[in-house]
């Protein structure tokens, strides 16, 4: 796997470039932030990571809580058509 390092500046000045650039080359992307610390982004292949994002929504608490608060909560219809 590719790995591509970058300075934060890069990433702020253009995030939605840098992503897809990231997404698209298949590349991890290594940031340099201050403070000799450092951030990756990986991107994931839905084909092989597909149950990641279960996994980590079923094992986030605050979520599951916000699941059931909305089970508990009464259900507004959608309207159907143009709205008045």
């Amino acid at each position: 796997m590719a790995i591509k390092t970058i300075p934060l500046s890069q990433l702020t000045t253009d995030l939605q470039q840098t992503l897809n650039d990231c997404v698209q080359s298949r590349e991890t992307v290594v940031i340099e932030m201050p403070g000799q610390q450092f951030l990756t982004i990986q991107p994931l292949d839905p084909r092989t990571d597909d149950t990641l994002m279960d996994e980590l929504v079923a094992s986030n608490p605050k979520f599951q809580a916000l699941v059931a608060k909305s089970k508990a909560s009464p259900r507004k219809p959608f309207a159907m058509g143009v709205p008045e």
